[in-house]
């Protein structure tokens, strides 16, 4: 029955979807679809060809992994049977102010992967609060594990998730695993997928330069029904821009949901220290320390200690999402920021690194998160201009060819695997927009950090003069680079 319902909600948000379609392109201007016209819909669509290009890049490179490349791959893998079982597998998880509920639901599924997969294996749990180490002794005594599968225990003080990673390997590291050991990061929300372990280990010993492999998400959203469409549509986008960057062997994040390492490198100290105390240098900000980003920190140091990046498409985890505010747009907001500051962050010193480390099309997507908070912005800009200066009906020509492209691309992402909803056209022109605007407010205040869950923020312990000076030249570069932007989109229209 409930099947039945949401088949029939989603069926009217299509209809209703398609029907505001119709009626604006019913408001147009029969020379707005004549190719011979000046008016003709597609020349709106000039300035976005950059993106555009970039997109259709990114989806053509990512079903050719996902349909072709990695199936071949996964052939190689089967091949080689027993020899890619790794010595030893731990399985790190950091739980930190997460309910008792979820925190079950986690390490249910982590100790049932431990006995599945039939590995010498460590549960090493990174935690703060006494309640729950003794639910996790709890579900350890009900599971009942095999001599093979052990439980170690972390208790670190609540000072953030890069302390309790770094506790957990240092802790691994004491244990001295050879270099056929590996070890999977997972978050204290995640729940771990059937067989996922037996699923990404092998890639190892398939690819000896792989120094780390992230997973698919899939979610469950404790919020609205925006909300959870969201976040849907975050994962199935994650899914084909990761599908496209494994083709390169260069995912340029090691997800902290659950992301797989060679135990080589999460016991090197210079990884650890990555990790742990990660900070950057800028020429206004001064330095300081990174408080979120920690998958973005892993992704950097293997980059940097010459390990190449993998992601394995059929190997699931499923994710418990906590919106930090009841508001679709304040929630929406505060996660932007977080994620496109840890970006940022990390994009420029990426880019150092150089093409030959990098190759050619990640330096070329790299460079391009770096200028799509303002191509991202063009055409709405443009259209706005042209409206007042000239007609409404451009503002209606942009609505109408906004509407059709962004169906058209929910349409290939059912190509993901992932779930599509009559939401997903709007969605993605609210990340564009609102997205845009977040990257280029945290642009210019790259030291502004806060978690959502925990709801603390990097105190620095500046100066007052300091202080005053990064708020005024934030604002006054902010200012400045819009400024500048409008300016050039006025001249040229």
């Amino acid at each position: 029955m409930d099947k039945l319902k949401t088949g029939i909600n989603q069926a009217s948000g299509w209809l209703l979807y398609l029907s505001l379609l119709m009626l604006l392109a019913l408001a147009l201007p029969r020379t707005v679809f004549d190719p011979e016209s000046k008016d003709f819909l597609l020349l709106i669509g000039v300035v976005g060809i950059w993106r555009y290009s970039m997109g259709a890049l990114h989806f053509l490179r990512g079903c050719l992994f996902l349909y072709l490349v990695y199936p071949h791959y996964r052939r190689k893998v089967r091949k080689l049977g027993s020899a890619a079982d790794p010595s030893h597998v731990f399985l790190l998880v950091t739980s930190f102010r997460i309910d008792a509920l979820t925190t079950a639901m986690v390490y249910r599924s982590v100790v049932r992967e431990a006995i599945d997969c039939g590995y010498p294996t460590t549960v090493v749990c990174s935690i703060v609060e006494l309640s729950d180490e003794l639910l996790i002794k709890d579900i350890w005594s009900q599971l009942a594990p095999p001599a093979q599968v052990t439980l170690d225990f972390v208790r670190i003080p609540g000072t953030g998730k890069r302390d309790g990673l770094a506790h957990g390997f240092r802790a691994i590291s004491r244990q001295m695993p050879d270099s056929n050991a590996v070890v999977a990061v997972i978050d204290g929300d995640t729940v771990l997928g059937e067989g996922v372990v037996r699923k990404t280990v092998p890639w190892f010993k398939l690819f000896p330069n792989v120094g780390g492999l992230t997973t698919n998400e899939f979610c469950e959203v404790r919020g609205s029904y925006v909300m959870s469409e969201w976040h849907k549509l975050r994962f199935a986008q994650r899914h084909l821009n990761m599908c496209s960057m494994a083709l390169s062997k260069r995912v340029l994040t090691m997800t902290g949901r659950m992301s797989v390492f060679r135990a080589s490198v999460v016991t090197d100290p210079e990884f650890i220290a990555d990790v742990e105390s990660d900070h950057l240098d800028h020429w206004r900000l001064g330095r300081f320390q990174f408080l979120t980003g920690d998958d973005k920190s892993s992704w950097y140091s293997l980059m940097r200690l010459g390990y190449d990046t993998f992601y394995v498409p059929d190997a699931a985890i499923n994710t418990v999402e906590h919106p930090p505010e009841k508001s679709f747009i304040k929630a929406s907001r505060k996660l932007m920021f977080r994620w496109y500051g840890n970006n940022l962050r990390q994009n420029s010193r990426a880019l150092r690194l150089g093409v030959r480390r990098l190759g050619a099309f990640t330096s070329v997507v790299l460079f391009d998160q770096r200028v799509s908070m303002w191509t991202s912005l063009l055409g709405l800009c443009v259209a706005i201009i042209a409206s007042v200066k000239y007609s409404i009906a451009f503002i209606l020509v942009y609505l109408l060819w906004i509407g059709i492209t962004r169906l058209v691309l929910t349409l290939l992402l059912s190509l993901s695997g992932h779930h599509i909803g009559p939401a997903y056209p709007l969605i993605l022109y609210y990340n564009q927009i609102v997205g845009a605007l977040v990257k280029i407010y945290v642009f210019f205040r790259l030291d502004q950090q806060s978690w959502t869950r925990q709801n603390t923020t990097l105190d620095r312990g500046l100066a007052s003069f300091t202080r005053w000076f990064n708020t005024w030249s934030s604002r006054a570069m902010t200012f400045s680079a819009t400024s500048v932007f409008i300016a050039t989109l006025l001249a040229l229209v």
